[in-house]
């Protein structure tokens, strides 16, 4: 070669040189193998979160940090759904395929836009027909699969999963029974009257659809197994027990048998696909019940794992248990991101997992061995009868925690003297100081809360820096738990009053007064001016908005709980104090008070500014790199207090532009930050509060961002509106 060049004229050798050296640079920086899931097809949005990998980042550039400032609405479209009692959400991140925009509605229709104007192509209602719509959750994200002119969208409703043909929304004949499937399929028998649901899409592999489900977080609840179905039928084509059963690896992390009676364990937050490798990664909860373990001692896989799967069997390639014996709710909350980070000097394949205490656990996708230490620190054992808490858990020396780790008096919010006073009182009167502090009588604190640190809205990772965006909540929470009644007992309202007790009490307190725990949960005081004894039995038996159906039930504990919602205030009164419940079993002895929020006399949070924030982290170096509070109250900015950032759910977008794209928060805004250094670059109002993860996509070469404003968390309106903004012409 070298010859050949010398005999050139010395203008065409130089410019062969320049030519050869820019297509080497070009091949140099082109996404390798294991990074092209996160680069998109086109302008597309076209998988939950952005990608397989769960990257929420987009390759756009359009919309910069020049000029995000002119951003502007580009589009709406409502499907006037909400809830008028602010109950309904819209969790959904849109998908957007070739020019067209497929998501849901708070009423859980699914529709087809023209992406470009919001303008409706189809829509399809589950439940069209149906005299009554029971339980059904919410809706995060839809999937699509197409095979030559076979274009499909699959979503879940209720306990089904459905088939629609692309185009028109129609449901696909070949599918399952007449277009669905129920999520039912291959639980066993023991299962088919339990709740089961699913809030967050699954992955598709080749023709398999690899779906994760909710299930009821007491007991009875079904196990939360991980299933694949295939595309194209609906029929099961494999299934990994969570809970594993005679002779399967974990079964001796359990008591024996414990399969027979034990659920939970499940994967509701959506999953992370290797294409290349056929690998997918699984993020699991807590067995059931989330807060007492003395039915299900020992460490529990595969509750609570990072669970790496062979896509085409199911089978098992590693997994790494990140709590131990959980009885805190500290499920893993949301997707794991994949992205090749430089670590040692060396690139390398990771999966990245984030998790309601805050942390960031990050391991090597293939092996499994994390990439930075994680000790196993001693934790305070359990005062409650029959259980036993698991001595240590893991917690990643690197990177640090992307939210405050404990709360004591020395963190109490001090916007006045008083609160300040009171919020000290009941610190003192409760378990606090450190993470892990097992559930109690006395009541414990949970912090970061039951919400998170982390939660379902997900990190972005940015591949050209490998830095992670998270945003996070500092609420605290206050867990009391109770001994539970026996049921049985000659007076029906106080049978009623036990069973309520034991299945109703954690949404609903045992005050009855409701509460904001997964949404609005209404009061139950005076439910009888509202609803008739029968509207109670059927809510009950069917369930209703994101109240699942306890249709298991025997129908003389349902009329029993209606007899004890009905009762004169004399009656209760006369009703006896709460006493033993007995021997310690199978069934759940314990039960706990509610969700309750710690907050000061104003009603903000009883824990000093930040409530809310948004964080960068460099995932190379396991370091913070800046964290800023995510969003405000107008009303302290007018007393002079620096903004101290909002509880927050749904999740960020980052883009090749240097725009990190976020909602979330509870002053209902949207806003743009700097991905560099976190400065607020754009913000504007929204409908309603933008509860969601936001999309981002091209079309003809102009580039939209897209946010569902379904409102209706933390005691704001509900919306049942899409708004999409862009640069203006």
């Amino acid at each position: 070669m070298n010859r050949y060049l010398k005999e050139l004229p010395t203008t065409m050798r130089f410019q062969l040189i320049v030519c050869f050296v820019v297509f080497s640079f070009f091949i140099a920086c082109a996404p390798t193998p294991s990074e092209q899931h996160l680069m998109g097809a086109g302008g597309n949005w076209s998988h939950y979160l952005g990608d397989k990998g769960s990257s929420q980042y987009s390759h756009l550039t359009q919309i910069s940090q020049e000029n995000v400032n002119q951003l502007e609405t580009a589009w709406t479209y409502t499907l006037e759904g909400a809830d008028p009692q602010g109950r309904s959400q819209i969790q959904c991140n849109p998908l957007v395929i070739n020019g067209v925009l497929y998501g849901s509605s708070a009423q859980l229709h699914f529709f087809a836009l023209d992406a470009s104007t919001g303008k409706e192509i189809w829509r399809f209602d589950p439940f069209k027909g149906e005299k009554s719509v029971g339980g059904l959750g919410v809706n995060r994200g839809l999937m699509f699969w197409e095979s030559g002119e076979d274009k499909r969208i699959l979503c879940t409703a209720g306990a089904f999963l459905y088939a629609l043909n692309a185009g028109n929304g129609e449901l696909i004949s070949t599918f399952g029974e007449g277009g669905k499937v129920s999520l039912h399929e291959g639980l066993g028998a023991e299962a088919q009257d339990l709740v089961v649901l699913s809030n967050t899409p699954g992955v598709i592999y080749r023709d398999f659809l690899i779906m994760g489900m909710r299930v009821s977080e007491g007991l009875p609840a079904a196990p939360g197994h991980i299933r694949a179905f295939n595309v194209r039928t609906g029929t099961l084509e494999w299934i990994f027990h969570t809970i594993p059963k005679p002779g399967e690896f974990g079964y001796d992390t359990w008591p024996e048998e414990a399969h027979t009676y034990i659920g939970g364990a499940n994967s509701w937050a959506g999953m992370s696909l290797d294409e290349e490798r056929g690998i997918v990664y699984v993020p699991t909860g807590s067995a059931a019940s989330d807060f007492y373990g003395g039915n299900r001692k020992g460490e529990n896989l595969f509750a609570n794992c990072l669970i790496a799967l062979d896509a085409e069997t199911g089978e098992r390639k590693w997994h790494y248990q990140t709590v131990h014996h959980d009885i805190w709710d500290r499920d893993l909350p949301a997707p794991p991101n994949l992205l090749t980070i430089t670590h040692k000097g060396k690139k390398i394949d990771a999966v990245a997992q984030i998790t309601k205490s805050g942390f960031v656990f990050l391991f090597d996708r293939v092996t499994g061995e994390p990439l930075f230490p994680i000790e196993e620190r001693p934790v305070p054992n359990s005062l409650l009868k029959g259980e036993s808490a698991w001595a240590t858990q893991p917690i990643p020396v690197k990177p640090p925690p992307f939210a405050r780790q404990f709360f004591t008096s020395d963190s109490a919010s001090n916007l006045s003297e008083a609160g300040y006073q009171k919020i000290v009182e009941t610190i003192g009167k409760v378990r606090t100081g450190k993470q892990f502090i097992p559930p109690s009588e006395e009541g414990t604190m949970i912090f970061p809360g039951f919400d998170g640190g982390g939660e379902w809205g997900g990190a972005a990772v940015d591949p050209s820096t490998n830095w992670m965006y998270v945003n996070a909540n500092e609420m605290p929470w206050i867990l009391t738990m109770f001994e539970l009644l026996p049921e049985e007992s000659d007076n029906p309202v106080l049978s009623g009053r036990n069973t309520y007790v034991k299945y109703c009490a954690s949404c609903h307190g045992t005050d009855r007064k409701g509460g904001s725990y997964m949404g609005e949960i209404p009061s139950l005081v005076e439910v009888k001016t509202r609803l008739s004894s029968e509207q109670i039995v059927q809510t009950i038996q069917k369930g209703k908005g994101v109240m699942p159906a306890f249709s298991w039930m025997e129908e003389e504990q349902v009329e029993n709980i209606s007899q004890f919602l009905f009762a004169s205030q004399k009656e209760l009164i006369e009703l006896p104090k709460q006493s033993s419940a007995g021997e310690i079993g199978r069934d759940v002895i314990y039960g706990h008070t509610g969700y309750n929020r710690f907050k000061d006399d104003e009603g903000y949070p009883a824990i000093k500014p930040p409530w809310g924030t948004l964080n960068a982290i460099d995932l190379d170096k396991g370091e913070l790199v800046w964290k800023i509070p995510l969003g405000e109250f107008p009303e302290l900015t007018e007393r002079g207090i620096s903004p101290t950032g909002t509880e927050n759910y749904g999740g960020p977008v980052v883009t090749a532009g240097g725009i990190i794209f976020i909602a979330a928060t509870l002053d209902e805004k949207f806003r743009a930050f700097d991905k560099e250094n976190g400065n607020l670059l754009w913000e504007t109002q929204l409908p309603a509060g933008g509860y969601a993860t936001p999309s981002t996509y091209e079309i003809d070469g102009k580039q939209f961002v897209v946010i569902a404003c379904g409102g209706g968390k933390m005691g704001t309106p509900s919306g049942d509106t899409y708004v999409a903004f862009a640069l203006p012409e």
